[in-house]
């Protein structure tokens, strides 16, 4: 596996490339051409969409992980896969708001690592986008990779002892017991494995499921149930074929590398297969009628832009207007409905969402991903074939979802609130550089810069802000001390480099603000220090689909983002990290600490200096 020190913030596909990158993409636009019409072995549409099974616990459960083989496509070999339970994805955890239940993941991985993974060379996105390994040798350390796993329940306010700390592994045999209060509102949540450096890998093979909480508020809405409520989860993945072009069966996680400076710098993972629910391609059919869609962007680094399309009689296919209606984000319902042309999903993002098959009886729809550039097999994901019967449906979206949903503004953030700051950048601010994440800490006018230090200076309204990284890997010190119960505000600012989509664990969020800053980068004589000037441009805003509450949120290139939330629900170790999971398992991941506030308090004094600073903090009344 490539080092920490090797890896670079760009994906090719969907999130941004760094420059060096960029001069290939000319080339590309004829190579893709060539690539696309060759033809792929696989034809689109023929298979039914899976749906995993639904499990509704009591007070206990036991999820299995073990190898299994699956089918991606009925015209490819069966592919080994480690899965929850024998699925990919695994089964949907389905529980009420309240309900403690105790889950046993047991590890009973018994085969070694299911997918072949290599690196070539980056010669333009054909390089990556297309299936085989381009002439490289399979990696011999992910090959070897043990079954080393743990789970993470992504959105659920528990424990920390339950949260799925990375380093905390089981091998084949043992097991990882949690406690899950789900106190909480109705969300479409998820889980999926968070091994230390291995996560990339782990969920790659196949790691991963959704877990929805309901309430009462949810059941008074009477919306679209069991056979009309489907669990959608979308991700890419590329195919192995042998010497002679015929598919293996396995999945292929292939990344390009080139070289900056005399450094390799690798990318994240692009695929060029769409897959929904572990299908490539796969078809739905659904009734003239409203349904519901838990839809969960399962990628390891592709950011989609979802549009539904109608099919023409000639071929080509049109967007439908309005086609999504969009009743909540990842952590609950929206206060009111709003209807959308596309939703943007970057990778972790969930929608909930509602679809009106009634106007396209007897048609064809596709579920597609508007970024075409960069799907040389296409950009469908599913496919919709809506009967041509007439049914009674007397369902009709509310005009209101949740009476207790607040939209969350500056000003209703409660008094005393800490404020942090998380930069995100390249250690010499080049757009060629590997990604870092850096904790800020502020700095007094009359601060000198150290050796090796990394000065962030925020200027808006004419009044500079200076800020210096004090910490940036997850083996460093914990500067983040947070109060149990405690109301932060959390700013990331993306100075160099491409989206960023950032989850931290345990918090419910609502966004506050999208800024765009232009950004300076200077140095010393020596090349030693570096200063990075960002100042403020003017509000991007944030998307329609960012309105609710929410536990991961897309950073792009020169963003401000502000989000907001109280943590509560668990106390102990947690994480915060970029959700490419390329780039958490190469660094850009942090821990924290939640304790109650006299135990923060008690830690504080024994900080160096003492006082609330040296919890990385700032409080505002």
């Amino acid at each position: 596996m490539p080092s920490r020190r090797q890896f670079i913030a760009g994906s090719a596909v969907g999130i941004g490339v760094a420059a060096t990158v960029q001069a290939n993409l000319a080339a590309f636009a004829t190579a893709s051409r060539v690539f696309r019409k060759a033809p792929t072995g696989l034809t689109k549409f023929a298979d039914p969409l899976p749906i995993p099974k639904v499990l509704k616990p009591d007070t206990t459960l036991t999820i299995r992980q073990q190898a299994a083989t699956v089918k991606l496509h009925s015209q490819l070999p069966a592919t080994p896969a480690w899965t929850f339970e024998g699925g990919f994805p695994g089964p949907v955890i389905d529980v009420r708001r309240g309900q403690r239940i105790r889950v046993s993941w047991l590890n009973r991985i018994e085969s070694a690592f299911p997918a072949t993974a290599v690196e070539v060379p980056f010669t333009g996105l054909d390089s990556i986008l297309s299936p085989g390994r381009g002439g490289a040798d399979p990696l011999p350390d992910v090959a070897a990779l043990a079954p080393w796993v743990v789970t993470h329940l992504h959105g659920g306010e528990v424990s920390g002892d339950s949260d799925g700390w990375p380093k905390n592994g089981i091998s084949f045999g043992q097991g990882q017991a949690t406690e899950y209060a789900n106190a909480q509102r109705a969300a479409t949540l998820w889980y999926h494995d968070h091994a230390m450096d291995i996560t990339a890998y782990n969920v790659f093979a196949g790691l991963a499921g959704l877990y929805l909480v309901r309430d009462e508020e949810e059941d008074a809405l009477r919306l679209p149930s069991g056979p009309h409520e489907i669990p959608l989860v979308i991700a890419d993945r590329n195919l192995d074929i042998d010497d002679a072009g015929a598919f293996t069966g396995r999945m292929l996680h292939k990344v390009g590398y080139y070289d900056a400076g005399g450094q390799r710098v690798s990318l994240p993972f692009a695929g060029p297969y769409n897959l929904a629910n572990g299908a490539i391609w796969p078809y739905l059919n659904v009734e003239p009628r409203w349904y519901r869609f838990r839809v969960l962007n399962g990628a390891n680094a592709r950011t989609y832009t979802l549009q539904l399309r109608k099919e023409n009689a000639d071929g080509t296919s049109s967007p439908v207007p309005g086609a999504f209606v969009q009743i909540g984000t990842e952590q609950g319902l929206l206060g009111a409905p709003a209807r959308q042309d596309q939703i943007t999903l970057s990778p972790a993002e969930r929608a909930d969402l509602l679809i009106d098959f009634a106007a396209f009886a007897g048609a064809r729809l596709q579920l597609v991903n508007t970024d075409t550039a960069t799907s040389p097999l296409g950009p469908e994901i599913l496919q919709f074939r809506v009967a041509g019967t007439t049914v009674t449906d007397p369902f009709t979206p509310p005009g209101t979802l949740s009476p207790s949903f607040t939209r969350l503004t500056l000003d209703k953030v409660p008094a005393g609130h800490a404020e942090r700051y998380v930069a995100s950048a390249t250690h010499d601010g080049t757009t060629s550089g590997h990604p870092e994440m850096w904790e800020l800490a502020k700095t007094s006018a009359d601060y000198v810069p150290q050796q090796g230090d990394r000065i962030v200076k925020i200027v808006k309204d004419g009044e500079t802000t200076s800020y210096r990284k004090v910490a940036s890997t997850f083996d460093e010190a914990v500067t983040f001390h947070v109060d149990l119960d405690g109301w932060e505000i959390w700013n990331f600012v993306n100075l160099v480099g491409p989206n960023h989509p950032t989850h931290i664990h345990l918090l419910s969020f609502q966004a506050l603000a999208r800024d765009t800053y232009t950004v300076a980068v200077t140095s010393d004589a020596a090349g030693d220090v570096f200063t990075y000037t960002a100042t403020y441009s003017a509000p991007k805003g944030l998307g329609p689909d960012e309105q609710g509450w929410k536990d991961t949120i897309r950073i792009d290139e020169h963003d401000h983002v502000s989000v907001a939330g109280r943590f509560h629900g668990g106390t102990g170790n947690y994480v915060y990290h970029c959700h490419i999971l390329e780039h958490e398992d190469h660094g850009m991941m942090r821990p924290f600490v939640v304790a109650p506030k006299t135990v923060q308090a008690t830690m504080a004094t024994r900080a160096p200096g003492g006082g609330r600073t040296a919890h990385g903090g700032h409080h505002h009344g």
